[in-house]
């Protein structure tokens, strides 16, 4: 089946003829609409960035799309004169798809002064415009972009292909001009549980404000991860182990009359997170966070003050006791819960290191805590606490040392790629396994923002972590960082109490729900076969080319001698798997996965 059929160039103003262009249009008129795919994001003047260009450009006229899943697409309006413009985006039927328009900011890169779209503004499908944008400010501007996202919910009879016309009109200077599509919404659907976790992570809430506001803005930013397919993960402590009131339980007492004073601010924060119903009326439908970070660290319950003495087992056992208890008749008992350590000796809060442990003999403060663990939780209980460990420098070694010690391993990356044999030998005793990293910034290629999801599915682990996505700095709308930091930015300057989402997090989704789908064909067609294929669809390679084989030399010296560009160095053969590909890979494998899927509906 051709799910993406190809015809001649689109003429202006028609309304007839539907297919997908692989021609651009010629601007002949005075204005004019271009629809262009995700991974071909357009510059101020409507053309196609720089790191995009390696395919053909193509304009959208008969996309095909799943159920339960979305279709996304820019919506470019290029005027050949400043001044204003109305824009509209309509449907027909009216009630088959669900239509989200974004407009697209460009942000100011500080270090170059160019010019990349990433932040999406919603608003109604209905918009009045002028170019220059006024807000932008961007001179010499000629074209203004917008991000239109097309949800097809499931419809359980569905056995054939059903078609919708979806018509975007620009009307500027008396000129009307339409841009008509067929969106082919194919009897399959995107599965509801996901093929990886998808963890974004984040620190503290000093960078939201307080007042009565602040938990509906910390359910927001989850929420929008969570409408995104992932998981929005927020340490509420810092190096030092103070932890804000809002992320802990009220303490009073000492010694063995340490206990929870007040559950209340707790409560109010992660209450609606971990019975699902923060999310009420997402299109995923409500359900429970998945993962949440716990309070415990070397400084809370007890004070690291008086480690190794009674009164620290006891506060910590107790308070413990009576987390796991109150968890339990709250029927919280569907998210995973994680003691997990942040702090690093460098940073002189606690005299070892707990996150990235580099030196063997900071592992027996693994084991220690783990026993206080085990002694303050009942073995049948169905509160699901587990410890997890971010390791790097001496993973290998803590495989071993930390046996049934740390259940839940977030493995740098890079390092990860020396060991292949690693998920499968933590996985087979029961552990979860993700790896981490930073996201894609804008100034590499769209699909680099696929590039995480897609190893993290080749490489068998159970997900991945992008290790901060709010640090947007002090001014991401005309002095941009670039994004490595970031996926969604406040909204405050456009009166919205809450995250803006960004191209690079919408094009992560969709890649989710491709997976989501690849994984569903797991048991049909195999798992080796299909890593097979998504590896020669990625520069015609092989699996085992998205890791570093051979085992670099510098695995087998003590991690105490590594440094940083030794890991990096060491670790380029695994990245050269990606390297030279076109903003036509992705689309590739998408075709692919719905060519599957429906060859497997038919059978």
């Amino acid at each position: 089946m051709n799910l993406f059929a190809t015809e001649a160039p689109r003429h202006r103003a028609n309304g007839l003829g539907f297919s997908l262009c692989l021609c651009a249009s010629v601007a002949i008129f005075a204005q004019e609409i271009l629809v262009l795919p995700e991974f071909q994001r357009p510059t101020i003047h409507g053309e196609i960035v720089k790191p995009d260009q390696g395919g053909r450009r193509r304009e959208i006229l008969s996309p095909a799309m799943p159920q339960n899943g979305y279709l996304s697409m820019f919506l470019v309006v290029k005027l050949r004169q400043p001044g204003p413009y109305r824009l509209d985006v309509a449907m027909n039927p009216e009630d088959r798809l669900q239509a989200d328009l974004f407009r697209v900011w460009f942000h100011k890169l500080e270090s170059n002064g160019e010019y990349y779209p990433d932040a999406l503004i919603p608003i109604q499908n209905t918009y009045l415009g002028a170019i220059p944008d006024p807000e932008n400010r961007i001179e010499g501007q000629t074209a203004a972009v917008f991000w239109l996202d097309l949800w097809a919910p499931r419809r359980a009879q569905q056995e054939d292909e059903e078609r919708v016309r979806v018509e975007v009109t620009l009307n500027a200077g008396g000129q009307v001009d339409t841009y008509p599509m067929e969106i082919r919404v194919l009897p399959i659907s995107v599965p509801d549980q996901d093929a990886l976790d998808a963890d974004h992570n984040s620190y503290g809430a000093d960078w939201l404000g307080q007042g009565p506001e602040l938990f509906g803005r910390l359910h927001a930013y989850h929420r929008i991860f969570y409408e995104h397919r992932g998981i929005f993960h927020q340490l509420g402590y810092g190096h030092a182990g103070r932890v804000a009131p809002e992320f802990a339980p009220q303490l009073e007492g000492w010694g063995r009359r340490r206990r929870i004073a007040s559950w209340d601010l707790y409560d109010r924060h992660y209450g609606p997170l971990l019975d699902g119903s923060a999310f009420g009326g997402a299109r995923r439908g409500p359900q429970p966070i998945r993962y949440a970070y716990l309070p415990l660290n070397p400084e809370w319950p007890a004070s690291f003050v008086h480690w190794g003495q009674p009164g620290y087992e006891a506060e910590f056992v107790s308070v413990v006791s009576e987390m796991e208890r109150h968890f339990r008749e709250k029927g919280w008992t569907r998210t995973r819960l994680e003691m997990f350590f942040n702090h690093k000796k460098r940073y002189k809060g606690f005299p070892w290191d707990g996150d990235e442990v580099r030196f063997a003999r900071d592992n027996q403060y693994f084991r220690d805590y783990r026993a206080l663990l085990d002694k303050a939780m009942p073995r049948d209980s169905p509160v699901q606490f587990v410890f997890r460990s971010d390791s790097s420098w001496s993973m290998e070694r803590q495989f071993w040392d930390l046996r049934g010690v740390v259940n839940l391993w977030v493995l740098g990356g890079s390092i990860l790629s020396f060991y292949p044999q690693a998920p499968a030998l933590l996985k087979d005793r029961g552990d979860t396994v993700w790896f981490y990293g930073s996201a894609a910034g804008v100034t590499e290629p769209a699909w680099a923002s696929v590039h995480y999801p897609l190893r993290a599915w080749m490489w068998g682990v159970d997900g991945y972590v992008l290790w901060l996505v709010t640090g947007w700095g002090a001014d991401p709308w005309f002095r941009f960082n670039g994004g490595r930091e970031t996926l969604v930015y406040p909204g405050e300057r456009f009166g919205i109490d809450g995250p803006l989402p960004s191209v690079r997090l919408k094009i992560e989704r969709n890649a989710l729900q491709d997976l989501a789908m690849l994984k569903a064909l797991e048991t049909a067609m195999g798992r080796q076969k299909l890593r097979s294929e998504m590896a020669r669809l990625t520069n015609n390679r092989k699996p085992d080319d998205w890791w570093t084989i051979p085992r670099p030399a510098l695995a087998d010296l003590p991690p105490e001698e590594w440094t940083n560009p030794d890991i990096d160095s060491a670790a380029r053969p695994m990245r050269r798997v990606t390297e030279g590909l076109s903003s036509d890979w992705w689309p590739q494998i998408r075709r692919w996965i719905y060519e599957q899927t429906m060859e497997e509906a038919d059978r």
